[in-house]
């Protein structure tokens, strides 16, 4: 018999294409699939999230002038050591940081940030080395919706505002299987 709480705490892997994505309403969902409000489980204490893999970062959209007037800035700590840099400047220098910054902001100031961060994996170009992980896709399901057709990953984007119902037992049952044979790696680099 399965442990029906360890399933319930189990952590997926999303798959974000951020391509022609506005910055900021994509933070805004990853920060919850990172927190996993999403899920029946959820705890603000307790860390639930899951995994998030977004690709192309480099090709990400904002929306107005924010392209050429939106600053990115820090301090080195010595007297006239701030740095500052246009949007267009940074995305060259350093194409995953801004989304990486945004969602750092949007979630909670608390000792869970740091966790919850190492779990949100971002890759400037669409390769990346966790295609195997990959339980929900957030284009799969975008395109599906697109198209009239109901689709078996379902979208992040569809999976969190919803109030669709609980899992059944058969499905829970399905995941279960699917995660036994699963390789968990995680890149720190």
């Amino acid at each position: 018999m399965l442990n029906k709480t360890g399933l319930a705490y189990g952590r997926v892997w999303h798959l974000v294409d951020a391509k022609d994505k506005v910055l900021g309403k994509l933070a805004q969902r990853v920060g919850i699939a990172l927190r996993g409000k999403y899920k029946p489980t959820f705890n603000p204490a307790v860390d639930t999230g899951d995994y998030v893999v977004v690709v192309n970062a480099r090709h990400m959209a904002l929306t107005g002038k924010k392209a050429s007037q939106k600053k990115y800035w820090w301090h080195s700590g010595y007297p006239g050591g701030v740095t500052e840099l246009k949007y267009n400047d940074f995305v060259e220098e350093h194409p995953t940081a801004p989304l990486k910054k945004a969602v750092y902001g949007m979630l909670p100031k608390n000792n869970l940030r740091k966790a919850q961060m190492s779990r949100l994996l971002i890759f400037a170009d669409s390769d990346h080395p966790y295609e195997a992980n990959i339980l929900r896709s957030y284009e799969g399901a975008a395109a599906a919706a697109q198209a009239g057709t109901s689709s078996s990953s379902t979208s992040l984007a569809e999976t969190l505002p919803s109030n669709e119902p609980p899992p059944t037992p058969a499905e829970v049952q399905k995941l279960a299987e699917q995660l036994k044979g699963m390789k968990v790696t995680n890149s720190s680099a």
